[in-house]
């Protein structure tokens, strides 16, 4: 199993809910955060006066698949949440020793 984690646009959200609800991916956590990348955040105008935003509002999105949809549902964000511009975010791919449902116990794949 394995947990992806994706820094999106806000904007981007709903269509990579509904991309990866469409492939099958039944749960997901979404967060909202902030934070920079290479583009070390952007500049605003307020009144007249210019002032600098260190950390950009982003949203994480979080799923859990078995090996054989990781690469699905990554090339199914990506698709979902590229704009082509600088900011549209990454995704993290990390590695799950064991899942377990609270409710019956189950654990592994059968408690996604």
């Amino acid at each position: 199993m394995k947990k992806i984690e994706a820094i999106v646009r806000h904007y981007k959200l709903e269509d990579v809910k509904n991309a990866l609800s469409e492939l099958g991916v039944v749960g997901m956590t979404i967060t909202e955060v902030r934070g920079f990348g290479r583009q070390k955040g952007h500049t605003e105008m307020y009144r007249g006066t210019e002032y600098a935003v260190d950390f950009v509002p982003k949203v994480k999105i979080e799923v859990v698949v078995d090996d054989e949809r990781l690469q699905s549902a990554i090339d199914t964000i990506m698709h979902a949440a590229q704009t082509g511009q600088i900011g549209d975010g990454k995704i993290f791919i990390s590695e799950l020793l064991d899942t377990v449902r609270i409710r019956t116990g189950e654990t592994g794949t059968e408690a996604l």
